[in-house]
C-alpha cells in the first residue's frame, strides 16, 4: 500500500496538484486500499461500487463521494496505467444557489470593521473577486496601483489571471504596501507572515455578525457576491468567467439565477 501511495503522491506533485488535492487524494486512497485488501493495482469495478456504496450509507456528501471516486480514476489511470476505464457516475452534486449579500450588506459589513488590514481584506476580496486562498497570498508585486489590476498567480488549477479591484481602494493598499519588499505579502500576520485561511474567515465571521446580518454566508460570499453584482450591472458574463478564472462557462452562469431580474419583477400573487 505505502509503495503504491507514495507513486501516487509523485504523480501528482509532478503534474502539480495543489498541496490540499495531495492530501485529499492519498487520504481516499488509502482507505479504498484498505477495504480492497488485496491486487491493489487491478481494477475491480464491483468491488469500487461497494466501497463507494458504503460511503454513501454513511450519508457523506455527494462531492466528498465523487472525490474517492476522482482519487481510485487517478490512480488506476496515472499510477497503475491501466487501460480499461472506470466508467461509474456514482454521486450528482446538489444543485445549490450561491449565498450572495446585496451591496449594501456588503457595505455595512466593511463600515463595521474597524480594524484598517481586515477591512481592506474583507474590501478587495469583494472588490476583486477574490478566493480566501488569493486573498491571503497577495504580495505586493502582484498589485498594479495604475492599472487598478491584480496578478493572482497559480490560482485554483495553478492558473493565473488578471482581475479588477476599485479605485476607491487605491489609498488603501498604497497604504499597506507602505515599507514592505516587493515579496512580501500584502496583507501580513502580526508575526510578519502570510494571514492564515482561518484567520481571515474569522475576521469575515466577525464582521458579518456584527453587522448583524443573519444570512448564512461565507467568505466565498464575498466572491459570489462580486460576480453577482457585475452581472446585474450589465457585464456580461464571458467578462466575469474570466475575472473570476473558471474555466467553464457554466460554472459563471450559475449567477445568472441568483440575479434574474425578470423573475424579482414577478409579484406573488397572495
Amino acid at each position: 500500500m505505502q509503495y503504491f501511495l507514495k507513486q501516487t503522491k509523485f504523480e501528482l506533485e509532478i503534474r502539480r496538484y495543489s498541496q490540499k488535492t495531495v492530501k485529499s487524494y492519498l487520504y481516499c486512497l488509502e482507505k479504498y486500499f484498505s477495504f480492497k485488501k488485496t491486487n491493489l493495482n487491478t481494477i475491480d469495478v464491483k468491488n469500487i461500487k461497494e466501497f463507494l456504496y458504503k460511503k454513501q450509507k454513511l450519508n457523506l456528501a455527494g462531492s466528498t463521494i465523487n472525490l474517492y471516486l476522482n482519487a481510485i480514476k487517478f490512480f488506476y489511470k496515472e499510477v497503475a496505467k491501466t487501460s480499461s476505464m472506470i466508467d461509474l457516475k456514482f454521486s450528482k452534486r446538489p444543485k445549490k444557489l450561491p449565498i450572495v449579500l446585496s451591496r449594501s450588506e456588503v457595505r455595512k459589513i466593511i463600515k463595521v470593521t474597524k480594524n484598517a488590514k481586515h477591512r481592506l481584506l474583507i474590501a478587495l476580496s469583494y472588490g476583486a473577486g477574490l478566493r480566501v486562498s488569493e486573498i491571503i497570498n497577495l504580495k505586493v508585486k502582484d498589485v498594479q496601483l495604475g492599472e487598478l489590476t491584480l496578478h493572482i498567480k497559480q490560482a485554483k488549477g495553478n492558473k493565473d489571471r488578471i482581475t479588477i479591484f476599485p479605485e476607491k481602494l487605491k489609498t488603501s493598499i498604497k497604504d499597506s504596501m507602505g515599507g514592505k519588499d516587493k515579496n512580501d505579502y500584502l496583507l501580513m500576520s502580526e508575526r510578519g507572515g502570510k494571514l492564515t485561511t482561518r484567520t481571515a474567515q474569522k475576521t469575515f465571521e466577525h464582521s458579518l455578525k456584527k453587522a448583524g446580518i443573519k444570512k448564512g454566508a461565507t467568505f466565498h460570499s464575498l466572491r459570489h457576491s462580486f460576480a453577482t453584482h457585475l452581472l446585474e450591472n450589465g457585464v456580461d458574463v464571458r467578462y466575469v468567467q474570466e475575472l473570476l478564472g473558471h474555466q467553464n462557462i457554466r460554472t459563471t452562469q450559475i449567477y445568472t439565477k441568483v440575479t434574474n431580474p425578470k423573475l424579482k419583477n414577478i409579484k406573488s400573487p397572495l
